[in-house]
Order: structure tokens, then C-alpha cells, then sequence
């Protein structure tokens, strides 16, 4: 038993079930957790951007030529922008079929405006494109680690990894003090995971303790029509590719299950991008991928916010009884795959994100976004571990695409004869990232 308590998907566990059962019992010593969650959440983003520069640059040094990492770039944006289409397709169809928001009848005037103020306000950030397309570049060359950007820091890396290719023997050093940066990196992240338990105890008891179960009996309808649109994606669109990639959708969510468990008791995919990055390396996913990939897909990839999107908006239609025509339709689609891009890092994005679709779809009631409020959080656990099994497939599919996975030794990991041990012990953790990385 005991030797099974080391594993840190059963520390997660165990975490999730206490922070559920303080939540419960004690639900005013609950709330007051939350710092647990949001000290291990700031740990991790602290690590964030260092690690996603190092990833990156030594990436492109690695490819051999700009030609590959270019070639990457784009199979890697033609990927998101089909799989994204493909997400938002289904939480459209899926809402309009279940109609959990008919009958409700729903009176805007009603509505709590006040309740979603700030969220409106920066609703303008996100459907400003220009604005956009700008704010991907800094100020400053070191601007974008201190704000945490991951694109941002993106843009810089690439830059620099390039420059770096060109350079050629010049640049030798340099290269190698990445690698050995990349390793330190990766050692200091793998002292943080092991606080994760604590992480999810203190987010779980939270969320418990302030909206409690009751929650679940309110708007009930939605949230299983969510779940039924995540189910559909996942097993179907997300099986298919991974079958077509020549691996199994299944071992690879059992491969995964310590990071999705984080994932979904610390309602954040950023708490699990550094080992993540690690353990598909470790699957055979050459560096190139791993690194231009996810931190890609962490802006322009949200599966699960994409079909979250369309669902609210359609249920907010349905409520509100604003009649849904094919024109509406397709102005519905259009916009959401604008917004969904890049509302990664904006608190509260998800709801910030709706507003500003609402906000350019003029027959919908901004307003409704107040029905949502409720029942948002229920959502926003599926939302992001989605979010996250939606990029690392969509690393494993380009790898495939490109060339760049071993099939042989991705096949041997995922059934268990060349395990990543890196998750069960402190001083095997700091073995695995390093040999990884």
C-alpha cells in the first residue's frame, strides 16, 4: 500500500478526495485553501517561460535546418485550425440537438448586469484582432518573462533559435548552455510537481466549499450536454487521430493520468506544460515538435474551450428564445474562431472570451453570459484537462505527420515496458526530466 502512495497520480488522487471531503464538512475552512492552489499554480507559471525559451530555441538548433522547423510551424497551424473547426462544429450541433436552454424563457432584462461588468469591459482585448496580432510582440526583449507570455516568449525563442541556425559554429556555445539550462529547468520543475497534491487539496476544498454541490442541480442540462460534446470529441475525433498516428487514444490518457488529474483539480493546464513537454519526449516525439507544438496549442488549441464556447453561446440563444437562422449560425462559428485564439493567460478568459463573441454577434443578449456564471466552474475542470489531451494529441499527430515520433519506442511507452518513472519518486523524477529534456 504504501509503496503505492509514492506514485504522485495516487498523491493526486488522494489530494482531489480530501479537498472534496474538507470542502464538504468544513466548506468556510475550505475557501480559505485557495492559497494552496494558486501558491503551486504560481510556482509552476513562474517556470513557464524560461522553460518554453529553452524548449523551443534548442528545438529549432536541434532540426538539423530552418526548412524543418518552418515546415513544423505550419503542418502544426493547419492542424489547430482544422481540429478547432472541428470542436466548434460539435458544440454547435450537439446544444442544438439536447436544446438543454429551451423552455427557460428566459427575461434579459432581468439579468444581473453588474455580474459580468469586468468581464465585458475586457472583452474588448480579446475581439480587437488588431490588438491582437500586436500584443504577440513585446516591448522588450525580457518584457515578455516577466508578463509570462507564452506567446510572446514563443515569438522570442523562435527568433533566437533561428539566429542561432544561422550562426552556426559561432553560436556553438551558446547552444550547449541552452541544453544545460534546459536540464537545470526541468530539475526545478520536478521538485515543484511533487507539490501538487497540496495543489489540488486546497483548489478542490475551494470550489466545494464556496459553490457546493447544489451547484450541479442548477442548469443541469447544459452541463451534461457539455460533457456528452467533450465525450463525442474526445473518444471519435481525437481516437481517429490518434489511431491514424498508429497509437491507442487510451493508453495514452493512462500514460497521461498524473497530469490530467493535476489538470482537473487545479483547473489549469499551465500547472503540467513543463513535464508534459517531458513525457512526450520521453514517448518518442522528436524536440522539435514537442517544443513548437505545445506552447502553440496552448493559445490557438483549445479544444475543450472551443466546444464550451459554442455550447454556452447557443445555450444563451436558447434561453434568451433568440431565434438561431443559418446566417446567425455561421456568424457564430466565424467569430468563435477568431476569440478562441489567444485568450490564454486573461483572468477569467473563458468568461471574457464569451462576452466577446456575444458582443460581435448583435441578435444574442450579452447579457446572457450571467446564466453561465453559475455553473462555469463544473465545466472549467473538463475544459481544461480536454484542453490538454487536445494538444499533447495534436504533438503526437504532427510528429507522425512530420516524421519526427518514434513509433516503435512510442508503442513500447505506452504499454509499459519503457516506463517514464519520473512521476513516482523525487530522486527518479529528477533522472527521468533530465535524460528527457
Amino acid at each position: 500500500m504504501f509503496k503505492h502512495l509514492k506514485k504522485l497520480h495516487i498523491q493526486v488522487l488522494l489530494g482531489f478526495a480530501v479537498g472534496t471531503l474538507i470542502g464538504i464538512v468544513y466548506p468556510s475552512f475550505g475557501v480559505h485553501l485557495l492559497p494552496l492552489a494558486e501558491a503551486f499554480i504560481k510556482l509552476i507559471k513562474m517556470m513557464l517561460a524560461p522553460i518554453v525559451f529553452c524548449f523551443v530555441v534548442t528545438g529549432i538548433l536541434h532540426a538539423g535546418d530552418l526548412r524543418t522547423a518552418g515546415r513544423v510551424a505550419l503542418k502544426t497551424i493547419i492542424y489547430f485550425e482544422i481540429i478547432t473547426t472541428i470542436a466548434l462544429l460539435i458544440g454547435v450541433f450537439i446544444t442544438l440537438f439536447m436544446k438543454p436552454g429551451e423552455g427557460m424563457n428566459i427575461d434579459v432584462s432581468t439579468l444581473d448586469a453588474k455580474s459580468i461588468q469586468s468581464f465585458v469591459d475586457n472583452a474588448s482585448h480579446v475581439s480587437d484582432a488588431k490588438g491582437f496580432l500586436l500584443n504577440i510582440i513585446p516591448s522588450t526583449f525580457f518584457a515578455a518573462f516577466a508578463k509570462g507570455d507564452i506567446l510572446q516568449v514563443l515569438l522570442i525563442a523562435v527568433l533566437f533559435g533561428c539566429a542561432l541556425q544561422i550562426a552556426g559554429e559561432k553560436a556553438k556555445r551558446v547552444g550547449q548552455l541552452m541544453d544545460g539550462l534546459s536540464e537545470v529547468l526541468f530539475l526545478v520543475v520536478g521538485f515543484i510537481v511533487r507539490l501538487s497534491p497540496l495543489g489540488v487539496a486546497g483548489a478542490m476544498a475551494f470550489t466545494v466549499g464556496k459553490f457546493g454541490f447544489a451547484t450541479i442541480q442548477q442548469l443541469g442540462e447544459l452541463v451534461l450536454t457539455y460533457y456528452v460534446a467533450c465525450a463525442l470529441f474526445l473518444f471519435v475525433v481525437l481516437g481517429i487521430v490518434m489511431r491514424l498516428s498508429g497509437l491507442s487514444l487510451f493508453q495514452f490518457i493512462k500514460y497521461l493520468k498524473s497530469e490530467i488529474l493535476i489538470a482537473l483539480g487545479s483547473s489549469s493546464s499551465d500547472a503540467v506544460m513543463p513535464l508534459v513537454m517531458a513525457k512526450l519526449r520521453h514517448l518518442g516525439v522528436k524536440e522539435t515538435t514537442v517544443g513548437l507544438v505545445i506552447p502553440t496549442g496552448y493559445s490557438f488549441n483549445l479544444d475543450g474551450f472551443s466546444i464550451w464556447l459554442t455550447c454556452a453561446v447557443i445555450f444563451i440563444a436558447q434561453a434568451t428564445n433568440t431565434p438561431l437562422e443559418g446566417g446567425t449560425l455561421a456568424l457564430i462559428l466565424l467569430v468563435s474562431l477568431l476569440t478562441s485564439k489567444g485568450a490564454h493567460g486573461i483572468p477569467g478568459s473563458a468568461t471574457v472570451v464569451l462576452a466577446a463573441t456575444l458582443t460581435a454577434i448583435p441578435a444574442i443578449p450579452v447579457l446572457g453570459v450571467a446564466l453561465i456564471l453559475s455553473v462555469d466552474k463544473l465545466m472549467g475542470f473538463f475544459r481544461v484537462a480536454l484542453n490538454l489531451i487536445g494538444n499533447c494529441v495534436g504533438a503526437v499527430a504532427i510528429a507522425a505527420w512530420e516524421g519526427h515520433l518514434d513509433l516503435s519506442k512510442a508503442r513500447k511507452v505506452l504499454s509499459g515496458e519503457d516506463a517514464f518513472t519520473g512521476a513516482d519518486s523525487e530522486s527518479q523524477q529528477a533522472v527521468a526530466l533530465k535524460n528527457a529534456s
